[in-house]
């Protein structure tokens, strides 16, 4: 079908309340042609100027995967507070909870001591200042993932770190009902022999009964069995061969990703200079309002130009509310999105009997300008797709935090919007050259699985934490939306750890680094701030990881040789542990 909907954001916003009540309706069949006046804008195009070629730091071998060999074997060693290393000035107690029971001799009552924990007693008296904890010394049978699971009982809600080897690997909240609880922790992977596990509350005083160490039964229900198969049954067949390739690949590499902050692709060509290596997906930021509007059409060229290049392209939607404070954050902005919301089917119609509803009263002014705006991007997204681009999209994201008004007005009106965009763009408008990425980052804002091809996480962490492999984000998303799913890594703050992700049999489908300090400096150089250089190395020369000449060769028919080190292990996707799932709640760290 031939579609003209390059739709000037400018017109749209300009047409006036009366003239849009007296218009009369056309057709829904004569929407291809005429429904929408088109101001036609010259394109913009990428200057042609021969530039002075990026040329990289060093060059580098490729590094393999390496990690200690898994062996599986069961335990549940464990270990009492009582008997465990701890700061000076806590102390051991005893006391046992005391409950009334009925006596039938005497026909009153009896008082019985029941003693509430393990062993001789807990471990109480932690300042709230974080100065004091409890360290176990533990034996691990064997290299594999353990569960480690705490006896705690608290009286209000206290943040607990948790330090393996004298390295912080989580944190979590208490319960607040006195009872003693295991909290678990999934997952830890504890090489055979001795190690040290450290529980430090930080902000109360808890009662600490033990620690019991577990094999893990849980990673190993982790599948890379994705569908290729793509949402829309009249996708076309460039997005139709990306998704095959992605789900082909998925469990086997990790696609890289940089998000450019404009067209002249400098963060790029940073990681190159950095690394001997380009990242496959070259993300990028769409905008409808203010000054980084003009931007998006320049943006627009340099995507065109990287799938040329052999890329991929990634977009998502900085959406400026539809108001005249259009910001995309709640708290700067007076749009309420469930105000847009109507039981009318408005997804199909053209924007002229949108526009007649507006003009009766029958949909408002908020939902008329959400209308707007879908139909000015879709003319962005449908000049990519007449040149030919699949687009990874991925709009609304991070709908589970309250920052961004579509997230921020419940969870019913964000589903209604997703889908009334997913329609929208996928029968009226015919994208067919969109990969659906939802990033709603909770069970409670899922949207219709129908809808969506693949589901993806935003994970920010303070600049001295490492990534690690972030299973555990992983095994919660993939619970969430099903094993047919993709599972990616939409945006980071930091690089994950390409042995661990294998190791733990957490291989995100893709990872976008995010631009700005993440990546450089205010000079635009590397910064280690996030991710050390050597870090940023190994992933980029990782036989993990795919960088965009492997994903040509790879492409094309060609196949992937790795040069093996000899000095250390190597293993594959299939060597991860296999068992089964026990959690359920996705945590991001999201900034």
């Amino acid at each position: 079908m031939n579609i003209k909907k390059f739709i000037s954001f400018f017109t749209a916003v300009a047409i006036s309340v009366s003239v849009l009540a007296s218009c009369d309706k056309k057709k829904k069949d004569q929407k291809v042609e005429d429904d929408i006046s088109i101001a036609e804008i010259a394109p913009t195009t990428i200057s042609t100027e021969p530039t002075e070629p990026t040329v990289p730091a060093e060059t580098y071998h490729d590094i393999p995967i390496s990690y200690p060999e898994i062996e599986k074997k069961r335990t549940g060693d464990v270990y009492e507070a009582e008997d465990a290393l701890m700061t000076e000035g806590l102390r051991i107690d005893s006391a046992a909870a005391v409950t009334a029971t009925s006596d039938e001799n005497s026909g009153g009552t009896a008082q019985t001591a029941k003693k509430p924990y393990s062993g001789d007693g807990y471990v109480t008296g932690f300042k709230p200042d974080g100065s004091m904890f409890v360290l176990f010394e533990v034996e691990a049978p064997s290299n594999q993932h353990y569960d480690l699971s705490f006896s705690i009982s608290s009286q209000r809600l206290v943040d607990c770190r948790v330090a393996v080897n004298d390295k912080e690997i989580s944190t979590f909240k208490t319960m607040d009902d006195g009872e003693f609880t295991l909290i678990t922790l999934y997952g830890v992977f504890l090489t055979k022999g001795r190690s040290t596990v450290e529980l430090r509350p930080t902000n109360g005083n808890i009662k600490l009964d033990y620690l019991k160490m577990a094999n893990n039964t849980s990673l190993s229900s982790i599948k890379y069995d994705a569908d290729e198969k793509l949402v829309n049954k009249e996708a076309g067949e460039s997005a139709k061969e990306l998704m095959s390739f992605m789900t082909e690949s998925y469990g086997k590499y990790t696609l890289t990703g940089q998000y450019a902050s404009d067209e002249s692709n400098k963060e790029l060509e940073l990681v190159y200079q950095t690394t001997g290596k380009y990242p496959v997906i070259r993300f990028s930021a769409m905008h409808n309002s203010g000054s980084s509007f003009d931007s998006t059409f320049k943006d627009i060229d340099a995507c065109a130009d990287w799938y040329r290049r052999g890329g991929i392209v990634g977009l998502m939607w900085y959406w400026e509310a539809p108001s005249k404070k259009p910001s995309v954050y709640a708290k700067d902005t007076d749009f309420k999105l469930s105000e847009a919301v109507t039981d009318i089917d408005i997804s199909e119609l053209s924007q002229e009997e949108i526009r007649g509803l507006y003009g009766e009263g029958e949909i408002s002014e908020q939902c008329y300008g959400l209308i707007l705006d879908i139909d000015n991007m879709a003319g962005q997204l449908m000049s990519l797709k007449n040149k030919g681009v699949p687009v990874l999209w991925r709009p609304l994201h991070e709908a589970s935090g309250d920052w961004f008004w579509w997230g921020a007005d419940g969870t019913d009106a964000y589903k209604w919007l997703w889908n009334l965009m997913y329609k929208r763009y996928t029968e009226y408008f015919e994208l067919d050259n969109l990969i659906w990425v939802w990033n709603g980052q909770s069970e409670d804002s899922l949207v219709d699985k129908s809808t969506f091809d693949i589901a993806s996480l935003d994970i920010y962490l303070s600049p001295e934490k490492d990534f690690g492999s972030r299973y555990e984000q992983f095994l919660a998303l993939q619970k969430i939306v099903g094993k047919e799913k993709l599972i990616a890594l939409s945006e980071c703050s930091t690089l994950p750890d390409m042995d661990l992700s294998f190791r733990d049999n957490a291989v995100w489908s893709f990872f976008g680094l995010w631009y700005g300090k993440y990546l450089c400096d205010d000079d635009d150089n590397f910064s280690e701030m996030y991710t050390s250089k050597d870090a940023f190395v190994r992933v980029y020369n990782s036989d993990g990881a795919l960088s965009l000449d492997e994903y040509i060769k790879l492409k094309g028919g060609e196949e992937l040789v790795p040069e093996y080190d000899e000095t250390v292990t190597t293993t594959s996707a299939e060597t991860a542990p296999s068992e089964t799932t026990e959690t359920t709640t996705v945590s991001t760290d999201a900034a």
